[in-house]
């Protein structure tokens, strides 16, 4: 793969250089984004608010719309999962089907991730997903503790362990990584995570969306990679929702090491964030342009659209 050094600078381009589109905010690189969420997610009475929040712009949910949204931000390809944090069980789920429509009609521009769970009560929903698994362009599953349960096999009993290993079994045989949420404190805390990745790391594609989850997960995250990765373990992570000095100081690190190299992506995590801000996280970097090639675009491509 060759990674070209481009213009760094954001332009804006009129709308009469793409007839028949929008003004466009083009970043002067190539980009590919590993994580971004779509279909509809209802307002929710979150935490102690007595009125019903929607704490996102609306996600899209036609394939029409998202393409809209990508040539918007001179996206190249996505890998989108459901939309997903009011609890209910059943609703990401719901998107599985919109995840497999999106990645049929994007054209190869889109890649899909679809939504299991490590609880006993959603196994048949996880069976329906898994009969999804080998439709065209479906490269990754999704999981996520924040409507219960916990990565950490430890605490698991026989139904939640076989559950667990079924899923890894479907992600394992067709080589696609299992993106988790992280995040600090209670279940998404990574060090949750450490006994799963020590059990099922070497043989399962493991992605740590969001670095770890905040201050504590990021140094945590940070202090073990080296060692993770050269002790054969295949960890990826992407850094949105990561603060500045979290990605900053693991890719200067890859930069000085090289190693992970091939394990940092690029991901908006849109709508819950915003590209511009997730771009220039990784942009502003003091790190060699190859490896912001590779964050960018050139990892996720080997990924999810070779």
């Amino acid at each position: 793969m060759n990674f070209i050094k481009q213009d760094n600078m954001p332009r804006y381009v009129s709308s009469n250089e793409h007839q028949g589109s929008p003004t466009k905010m083009a970043f002067g690189r190539k980009v590919i984004s590993a994580h971004s969420h779509v279909g509809y997610l209802e307002p929710w009475a979150f935490y102690e608010s007595k009125e019903l929040i929607s704490p996102m712009d609306p996600a899209p949910e036609t394939t029409e719309e998202l393409l809209s949204f990508m040539n918007a931000r001179g996206i190249e390809k996505s890998l989108v999962m459901p939309n997903y944090g009011v609890p209910k069980q059943e609703q990401p789920f719901s998107h599985n089907q919109l995840i497999v429509q999106m990645a049929r009609e994007g054209k190869g521009r889109i890649a899909g991730a679809l939504w299991v769970s490590g609880l006993a009560q959603n196994a048949e929903r996880n069976e329906t997903a898994f009969r999804m698994l080998d439709e065209p362009g479906i490269r990754a599953l999704k999981m996520s503790y924040l409507l219960g349960g916990t990565p950490n096999p430890k605490k698991w009993d026989l139904e939640t362990l076989q559950l667990h290993e079924k899923i890894l079994k479907e992600a394992r045989e067709r080589d696609i990584p299992i993106h988790f949420h992280t995040g600090s404190g209670g279940s998404s805390d990574i060090t949750e995570y450490f006994e799963l990745i020590k059990r099922y790391g070497k043989e399962n594609k493991i992605h740590l969306v969001h670095m770890g989850g905040g201050t504590s997960g990021h140094i945590r995250l940070i202090t073990h990679w080296k060692d993770l990765i050269e002790g054969g373990y295949q960890i990826y992570v992407d850094s949105s929702w990561a603060i500045g000095f979290g990605p900053r100081k693991l890719l200067q690190e890859i930069d000085k090491t090289g190693v992970g190299v091939d394990r940092f992506l690029f991901g908006c995590d849109e709508p819950w964030s915003d590209f511009e801000s997730e771009f220039w996280k990784i942009q502003g970097v003091n790190v060699s342009d190859e490896i912001k090639e590779r964050v960018f675009w050139g990892n996720a491509e080997e990924q999810y659209f070779s």
